[in-house]
């Protein structure tokens, strides 16, 4: 009789499939430069690995040690930045943003009409920390994250006449003041938009601590959880860390788009993004998801109370509806079906409705591909770190989980 261990409740040689998966894949036919990948149970790493290579074009094998850009996984430690905020009083979701950004106060709304390219009107309702915090402010993130072929809505060409984006070579007080110059593309709490809005959040954070965004961020969250190696450029006697970001061309070849020697990640940023600026490793960023699944605390430092985490991983989208139900056209780093939206996360609310399992948990992804997830349920992180734009390319996330979940066996 053969007797299988187990690590944590999970099968070592069905997490196994994952290495299988993406080496036959993607590397091996050359679809994926390299990745890592972890899985932790009950504060146990039950797999890891470090598959391919760093850099293509100069066949470097991928270091455990390498730095990748996490973009937009950094919204959620923008996100755990303003909510310890909110645990000291400094606001509540309710308030409106024109309370710490008085140039907001009477933002407008834009309102389709016939002969006219940007008709708007005065908001109905003030935009609300809830709604900065969970997309449904109304703000967007201009063109940047269109499709190939789809055509800007005239609040995305607005953005682009007064060049707002993160990249634009503004301070992010100056990128908060021209947003208040551009109408709403809805009115605040009915839709979702993936925007810039937890860029603004940042802001927000510098605003109410009286420090700036990047400084909070390193001594209250970074520093404090040991995440030695995330911050928002790389030392220039780390550069041989960071990996290399590729994207495909027309002709569907892999080509880099940001080497470490002249990547933009090389330098300190004009604008600290909270919504995409961090570079970081696996272990720290694993680090981060033991403190969200941990409740608030990692290592008898603590963040968040439990309660205000579980607030943030609930579905704040109006009538507990879905993204299929209230996002606007336009890109995000999830499906829509059955997936709520948070306070810096999104949800999965069903697994019918989703097609797979982990209700209940709560995730986001990167630009380059990467992603997170964290089961409160099934005391679970999963981490997935590669460096391929747009993450649109492949649906990764799925047969991830689908791997993943069917090695549980407790």
């Amino acid at each position: 009789m053969t007797v299988t261990l187990y690590r944590a409740g999970m099968a070592p040689d069905r997490l196994q499939r994952l290495d299988h998966w993406l080496q036959r894949d993607f590397i091996d036919t050359g679809r994926l430069p390299g990745a890592q990948l972890l899985v932790a149970r009950h504060g146990e790493v039950v797999h890891q690995a470090t598959l391919g290579r760093m850099d293509v074009e100069r066949d470097r094998p991928l270091r455990d040690d390498a730095l990748w850009r996490i973009y937009s996984m950094t919204k959620p430690i923008t996100s755990v930045a303003l909510m310890m905020l909110w645990e000291e009083g400094r606001f509540t979701l309710n308030d409106p943003v024109h309370r710490f950004i008085p140039a907001w106060r009477d933002l407008r709304v834009w309102e389709a009409g016939r002969g006219e390219l940007l008709r708007t009107r005065p908001a109905r309702q003030p935009m609300t920390m809830r709604h900065i915090l969970s997309h449904t402010a109304g703000l967007t993130y201009g063109s940047a994250l269109l499709a190939p072929g789809q055509q800007p809505h005239p609040v995305e060409e607005a953005y682009a006449a007064l060049n707002i984006g993160t990249r634009s070579g503004d301070a992010l007080e100056r990128m908060v003041q021209k947003l208040g110059q551009v109408p709403l593309r809805f009115e605040p709490g009915t839709a979702w938009q993936y925007s810039l809005a937890t860029d603004v959040c940042g802001h927000l954070v510098q605003v109410i601590s009286g420090q700036p965004f990047e400084t909070f961020v390193q001594q209250r969250i970074l520093a404090p959880l040991g995440m030695v190696d995330t911050a928002f450029h790389v030392p220039a006697d780390q550069l041989d860390r960071l990996t290399t970001c590729y994207r495909y061309d027309a002709q569907h070849r892999m080509l880099p788009v940001d080497t470490p020697e002249r990547s933009a990640f090389a330098r300190p940023p004009a604008l600290h993004s909270g919504g995409g600026g961090l570079v970081g490793t696996l272990a720290d960023y694993h680090r981060f998801c033991e403190m969200l699944r941990r409740g608030g605390e990692l290592d008898g430092v603590r963040l968040l109370g439990p309660r205000t985490l579980a607030l943030m991983r609930l579905n704040h989208l109006s009538g507990n509806q879905d993204l299929t139900q209230l996002a606007q056209d336009g890109f995000s780093e999830t499906a829509n079906a059955g997936i709520g939206f948070g306070l810096g996360f999104a949800t999965t609310l069903g697994e019918v409705q989703a097609g797979g399992l982990g209700a209940g948990d709560f995730f986001w992804g990167g630009m380059a591909s990467t992603l997170f997830w964290v089961d409160p349920r099934e005391d679970l992180v999963a981490i997935f770190m590669t460096q391929l734009i747009p993450s649109r390319t492949y649906n990764f996330r799925g047969p991830m989980k689908n791997i993943v979940y069917s090695a549980i066996m407790d």
